[in-house]
């Protein structure tokens, strides 16, 4: 079940990454041009890159570069999820998985779940918050998976 932070992202601390909770977000239509451009300069494979001879490869069409699907859920957690006053920044990712194709026209949505969140025990002005983030097609089938890990400063006290 989908919960609500407490606060708006511009006023969200370490403390509001709430273990056990689920934040369901965004929404990105797969443009097909910017599929094919993306693919183009960064991932140059046929599949991506060329409807007509996509459409004999096996997945029967063109499909998005998973770095592709990975940049769209990046703006949704940047837009919906991650403070915009106490994100540091990311330590890496794990877990990363491209579970079925996105295609032009796909309507993609993120879901979020707070895996655990802890103090730092040498900064403790931060914290380090992990995530599951799955990506969702119009149909709620997960398109991409990935565990994420963001370190965030605590509230200041004031």
């Amino acid at each position: 079940m989908a919960t609500h932070f407490a606060r708006p992202a511009d006023n969200r601390w370490f403390e509001d990454y709430v273990p056990g909770a689920v934040h369901e977000f965004g929404s990105v239509t797969v443009d097909e041009a910017e599929l094919v451009e993306f693919a183009r300069r960064y991932d140059p494979q046929y599949f991506h890159t060329d409807a007509e001879a996509a459409r004999g490869s096996m997945f029967g069409g063109l499909i998005a570069s998973g770095w592709h699907t990975g940049a769209m859920c990046m703006r949704m957690l940047v837009d919906h999820y991650l403070s915009k006053v106490a994100s540091l920044a990311s330590p890496g990712l794990d877990e990363l998985r491209w579970l079925a194709p996105v295609r032009p026209g796909d309507r993609l949505g993120t879901r979020v779940t707070v895996l655990d969140a802890r103090r730092s025990a040498s900064r403790p002005d931060r914290g380090i918050v992990r995530s599951r983030v799955e990506v969702l097609n119009q149909d709620g089938v997960v398109v991409m998976s990935v565990t994420a890990v963001n370190l965030l400063l605590t509230e200041p006290k004031g």
